[in-house]
């Protein structure tokens, strides 16, 4: 039995109750919501991944000295890519009709590596929670691919949602997140 399910009620990490799930019918098999009765609403969905690597790396990554090219450019454009083909990869996801997606990708000394924040937009019937979540990560991904060849020891990290607005859930940010 699933260690948060308590007396019958589904749980979630802080043990607040969850809501049913709507990827699945009445049989427990996964299924694509309908959701051609929901009122259209502007929905926006902001995420952030990180790629951490070595000081040396970050250097010639800001110095748009890595042999591939220009990692943060080709980055941007593949997370944008991504985003526009999420329900081509994550079998639920409707195919949406995306107004904007935007990635930004910033040196992080701290890290040291990459901070990458991501933001999808739309006016319909869903969330675009999960393209911003794949462009944070093909992103991230692109960074891992270009610079490879000279710091294996990278590491994709903290990819999570930021925020998300619009819909019957209305808005919602990561405690601690501007």
């Amino acid at each position: 039995m699933n260690s948060r399910r308590r007396e019958g009620v589904e749980r979630g990490s802080e043990g607040a109750p969850l809501r049913e799930l709507s990827h699945l019918d009445e049989r427990g098999r996964a299924s694509m919501v309908d959701v051609g009765a929901k009122d259209e609403t502007e929905r926006v969905a902001r995420a952030e991944a990180a790629v951490v690597m070595a000081p040396e790396t970050l250097a010639i990554v800001v110095d748009e000295a890595v042999p591939k090219g220009d990692v943060v450019a080709a980055a941007r454009l593949a997370g944008i890519m991504a985003a526009k083909r999420t329900h081509e990869l994550i079998p639920l996801c409707h195919q949406l009709n995306l107004t904007k997606v935007a990635v930004e990708i910033e040196a992080d000394e701290s890290l040291p590596g990459l901070r990458i924040v991501t933001e999808a937009r739309l006016r319909g019937r869903t969330g675009v929670e999960m393209e911003a979540l794949v462009a944070a990560s093909v992103a991230a991904l692109t960074v891992y691919d270009m610079c490879k060849a000279v710091d294996r020891g990278m590491e994709v990290t903290g990819v999570r949602l930021l925020e998300k607005s619009g819909g019957c859930s209305g808005h919602w940010r990561r405690e601690g997140r501007a």
